[in-house]
């Protein structure tokens, strides 16, 4: 690593940029394992929710936009199908 004042401040940004991306993609997964654990009318409940922490992880570009899409699609067939 050079010796700059600003490579070092980019360094203290990115690692605080990465533990912070690390815990918001974790909770989003817990969340997400927990509405797939969950019965129907608790499912239907959470699921904007986690629809919009999913959003959220794109827009910040801790997974890509495609990936997100993903989810939420398989999510709402099992919320729907739980639904019913």
């Amino acid at each position: 690593m050079a010796n700059h004042k600003a490579t070092k401040k980019d360094a203290r940004q990115s690692e605080t940029r990465r533990v912070r991306n690390k815990y918001y993609g974790k909770t989003t997964r817990n969340a997400i394992r927990d509405l797939r654990s969950g019965e129907g009318k608790e499912q239907v409940e959470k699921f904007p929710a986690i629809a919009s922490m999913i959003d959220k992880l794109a827009k910040r570009g801790v997974i890509h936009k495609n990936k997100a899409a993903n989810l939420k699609s398989k999510l709402a067939k099992k919320v729907n199908a739980a639904a019913k």
